[in-house]
């Protein structure tokens, strides 16, 4: 069913239901209806506004981006009519890993969550938060590896003069494999150089060639950027630079790599040497001696150390401790590090409270989960049932009245088991989640703690940020309030936080 629900009160989290079920799938009793029931069951425990249900209907999950509802669902999310989306399982949003990642980057910039029901993962809890970092910071590894081995080709392919990818610098094209001039974009690459050389201004040479009527290759009109990048390209005076720049990741700046490291070939000029090497020679003479400001660092802890006072604490560029400028108490940013590990530790590695939370988590589940497969056993058995009736009555066994008598019933009862077992299952999901993928967490936290030291300083600060709510730094102690890592007995009883207080004996 799809379309839009009526919401409920404003303060309720809207979220979407994501159904893509397979012909295949509906043979083994995996009909739209059931995964729709089991999301619903599921938001209804968690006090959630159903706003949308978005449902593909025979579509492959080998490639959903670009499927109108696909686009609808994430127009939604973009407008935060929703905030979250609950599907049964990661294979029912799509099969393709780029694309599970994709969407996952898209949630994370929107500020929106991704519940998998299967997979036991919400990442509106503490846990899944968590438990979605690391994910995301195994397949960051993963995208750098695979970007590690992509360059590692470049400088042979450049040094075999092939083709690296991207279009031709404008003034030219590519004939086969051969970077030649463009009869239409020459004259005005050449012009370019000569307007500078005249008017010694960028933005004066983007004015009189938009005046003119040209434009970039893709419709734009210049810029004093595009000005200047064309004029410090050395392609136009016959030197093809190849496997001369590096990416600094996404959003991120490329940037020049040593010059021993470029490969050049010649290539037909555009402008003779004399032309363009004085025009390079007036922009460096340009160049502003000022360069722009340095990203701000942003220390481990920042934002989240707070003074025993009630000040926040920070790091000085003059200094290596955080400090509360309101009383001057201080703490080795390094030693801070430290003690946030121990208690990460302390956590993972407690053999005490995860046998504790173990033992009082269990129970419920497997109840839930033995009423759930006595339902579908029943639900079986009623169908043989029925099956059987149907027989006797085409074989003229019975007749029509005897039909109506033990079809009837068997009917109805049939009717309140798939309404049932979906709520059930809902409310299975539910603790689960609940008790926030003890098993993948503990898992991935403890191979995240045994690897905290060789983790990038961006990759610790999504941690900190996720798990920790506040430390407070005291004249003999620390108090460290993790939200997301609360002891495995407070987890089981549904709690939200606990804090663990540190002696610290470290250097003031």
């Amino acid at each position: 069913m799809k379309g839009a629900v009526a919401p409920s009160p404003e303060s309720a989290k809207g979220v979407g239901i994501w159904i893509r079920v397979s012909t295949e799938d509906q043979v083994r009793d995996e009909s739209p209806e059931h995964h729709e029931r089991r999301a619903r069951a599921y938001a209804e425990a968690k006090g959630w506004d159903v706003r949308e249900v978005y449902q593909l209907d025979a579509v492959s999950g080998k490639s959903v981006m670009g499927q109108p509802e696909t686009e609808r669902m994430l127009r939604d999310v973009r407008r935060r009519r929703i905030t979250g989306l609950i599907f049964s399982k990661l294979a029912r949003l799509a099969r393709n890993t780029k694309e599970l990642l994709d969407f996952a980057d898209i949630f994370r910039a929107e500020e929106a969550d991704l519940i998998s029901l299967q997979e036991s993962i919400d990442t509106s809890t503490p846990a899944g938060r968590l438990f979605y970092t690391m994910i995301a910071a195994m397949a960051q590894w993963e995208r750098e590896e695979i970007a590690d081995r992509t360059a590692a080709s470049v400088p042979i392919r450049a040094k075999l003069g092939k083709r690296l990818g991207g279009p031709a610098p404008l003034g030219y094209q590519w004939k086969g494999h051969q970077l030649v001039p463009d009869p239409q974009e020459a004259p005005i690459r050449k012009l370019l150089y000569e307007l500078f050389v005249e008017h010694r201004r960028k933005k004066t040479v983007a004015r009189l060639l938009n005046e003119m009527g040209h434009r970039t290759r893709n419709g734009s009109p210049f810029t004093d950027t595009t000005v200047d990048r064309l004029l410090r390209d050395p392609t136009a005076k016959g030197t093809r630079r190849a496997n001369y720049t590096r990416s600094l990741g996404d959003n991120k700046p490329w940037v020049l790599k040593p010059k021993e490291d470029w490969v050049l070939h010649a290539v037909e000029p555009i402008v003779p040497d004399e032309l363009w090497d004085q025009a390079n020679a007036l922009l460096d003479a340009q160049r502003r001696t000022g360069r722009r400001p340095p990203r701000k660092t942003v220390h481990l802890f920042g934002g989240i150390v707070h003074c025993i006072c009630g000040g926040k604490m920070y790091v000085p560029s003059n200094s290596p401790k955080y400090v509360c400028f309101r009383c001057r108490n201080k703490i080795p940013a390094e030693d801070l590090e430290v003690v946030f590990h121990e208690q990460l530790n302390a956590f993972v590695f407690s053999p005490d409270q995860i046998a504790d939370a173990l033992m009082q988590s269990d129970d419920t589940v497997s109840e839930k989960e033995d009423l759930l497969r006595t339902l579908e056993i029943e639900r079986d058995k009623l169908r043989k049932a029925m099956d059987q009736v149907m027989e006797a009555y085409l074989a003229e066994q019975i007749t029509v009245e005897g039909l109506g008598r033990e079809y009837g019933p068997k009917e109805e009862r049939l009717k309140q088991l798939e309404d049932q077992i979906p709520i059930v299952q809902g409310e299975v999901d539910f603790l689960k989640i609940r008790l926030l993928s003890r098993d993948e967490v503990l898992s991935e936290s403890q191979d995240l703690s045994t690897r905290w030291a060789d983790l990038s300083q961006e990759q610790k600060r999504q941690i900190v940020e996720t798990i920790a709510e506040r430390i407070e730094v005291g004249k003999d102690e620390i108090a460290i309030d993790l939200i997301g890592l609360p002891s495995l007995k407070t987890m089981a009883t549904g709690q939200r936080g606990a804090t663990a207080a540190l002696k610290h004996q470290g250097q003031r």
